[in-house]
């Protein structure tokens, strides 16, 4: 990372990714360039899950080459009286592979149900009875994870290297 100053801990990078609403799977695509999807994640201690089809561009991509890089957004912020953002991010880097246990799907599914819809969790077991069956989920494996960040004080003073209010 270029600007250390702006560099956070783990405990924060992994902040980001528990809370971001939603992240950026990037792959190598087709012919070697990048290929990037928006997609819902869940972290679960150092591994990551998502869901998706179980056919498309994507699982093409994931079935060719597992290297994958997670980008999680935060919190942003634009102070009107200064040409910045404010925000809060995590890279992820990892192996992606196809979970097809039905036992861990389940657990990723859940995981993630309670994460993004957890008011809606007494529908879950009649989801997944209809739903299991065509749903691709995959586990990403942190291998190298950062966390950055800028954000300004109430003196307007940016705080950095790690520096909390």
């Amino acid at each position: 990372m270029r600007r250390k100053d702006r560099e956070m801990d783990m405990d924060f990078a992994r902040m980001v990714l528990d809370k971001c609403e939603y992240a950026v799977l990037g792959m190598v695509g087709p012919e070697g360039w990048p290929y990037s999807v928006p997609v819902t994640i869940v972290r679960d201690g150092e591994e990551l899950y998502f869901h998706c089809a179980l056919e498309g561009q994507k699982v093409e991509c994931l079935r060719r080459d597992g290297r994958v890089c997670v980008t999680a957004v935060g919190d942003t912020h634009i102070p009107p009286d200064k040409f910045t953002t404010e925000y809060e991010s995590a890279v992820a880097f990892g192996l992606a592979e196809e979970v097809t246990d039905p036992a861990e799907k389940t657990h990723a599914l859940e995981l993630l149900c309670r994460r993004h819809v957890p008011t809606n969790m007494d529908q879950f077991e009649v989801s997944m009875a209809r739903s299991l069956d065509r749903t691709g989920v995959w586990r990403v494996r942190i291998t190298g994870l950062t966390g950055k960040r800028k954000k300004y004080d109430k003196t307007g003073k940016e705080m950095k290297f790690g520096r909390m209010e």
